[in-house]
C-alpha cells in the first residue's frame, strides 16, 4: 500500500485496500486500524473513513463494537454454506426470469462476459473478481425479487474472498478464460434443465482444491497465533 494522489483519495484508498484484501496482504480476520492507515496512505481520517464505509457496504470489512474493524473471515464452513445456498439462489433467480428474458437480457450477459474476458486477458486478478461478480449478479438484478437481491448482496464480500483464494489455489490470475462460456450460452438458451445442471456444475469447479488451500491457510494462521 502506498500514499495516494490527493485528487481521488477515497477511490484510491478503496482500490488499494480491496487489492490488499484480494491478494492476501490483508488476510481474513486482520484488523484495519484507522490511525495506521492514515499514516500509511498520508491522508486525513475523513476520506479514509469514507473508503472503509464503502468496503463495509461491499461486505469485505466488518465493524464489531468494542473490537474495531476487521477484514471478514472466511472459514471452510463458510464456503460450504455459501456453495449450498448460492447454488439454490441462482437456480431460483433464473427460474423467476426464465420466461421473461428479453434481447436486452442476453445483450447485457454478453457485455458482462466480455468485460470478464478482458480482465482475464490483461491478467487483472482484482478486476476479474469484480467482473465475475457483476456477471453472476445480473440475474439477481434482472429477476425483480428485491429480497433475493438483498440476500445475494450479503454474500458478495465472502464470494470475492472465495474467488481470490480460488485463484491463488490454482496459481492463476483470474478464472479460466472458458469457464463461463457455457454459463452465458445456456443463460440465453431455451433449456432450463441444462441451465440448472450448468449452475450446479459451475459452482463445483475447483471447489475441492480451493477448500484444501483454505484449510492450509487457516491452519497456518492458527499456528501463528499459538506461537505468539
Amino acid at each position: 500500500m502506498r500514499p495516494v494522489r490527493k485528487q481521488t483519495f477515497r477511490e484510491q484508498i478503496v482500490e488499494e485496500l480491496r487489492g490488499a484484501i484480494m491478494n492476501g496482504q490483508l488476510p481474513p480476520g486482520s484488523a484495519v486500524v484507522e490511525s495506521d492507515l492514515a499514516v500509511r496512505f498520508g491522508v486525513s481520517r475523513g476520506p479514509l473513513r469514507e473508503a472503509l464505509r464503502h468496503l463495509i457496504e461491499e461486505g469485505l470489512l466488518v465493524t464489531v463494537p468494542y473490537t474495531g474493524t476487521h477484514v471478514i473471515s472466511l472459514s471452510v464452513e463458510d464456503i460450504h454454506e455459501i456453495f449450498s445456498l448460492r447454488t439454490e439462489l441462482e437456480i431460483f433467480a433464473f427460474k423467476l426470469i426464465w420466461e421473461n428474458r428479453t434481447p436486452a437480457f442476453s445483450q447485457e450477459m454478453i457485455i458482462r462476459h466480455e468485460r470478464l474476458l478482458n480482465c482475464i486477458d490483461s491478467g487483472n486478478d482484482e478486476g476479474s473478481i469484480k467482473a465475475e461478480l457483476a456477471l453472476h449478479s445480473y440475474v439477481y438484478e434482472a429477476c425483480g425479487h428485491k429480497i433475493l437481491f438483498d440476500i445475494w448482496r450479503g454474500l458478495r464480500g465472502k464470494l470475492q474472498l472465495y474467488w481470490a483464494a480460488h485463484h491463488r489455489a490454482h496459481e492463476r490470475r483470474g478464472p479460466k478464460r472458458e469457464s463461463h462460456d457455457n454459463y452465458v450460452r445456456l443463460a440465453m438458451g431455451a433449456d432450463f434443465g441444462m441451465m440448472t445442471a450448468e449452475i450446479r456444475g459451475h459452482m463445483l469447479q475447483g471447489f475441492e482444491r480451493t477448500e484444501a488451500f483454505l484449510m492450509d491457510v487457516n491452519r497456518g494462521a492458527n499456528t501463528s497465533l499459538v506461537s505468539r
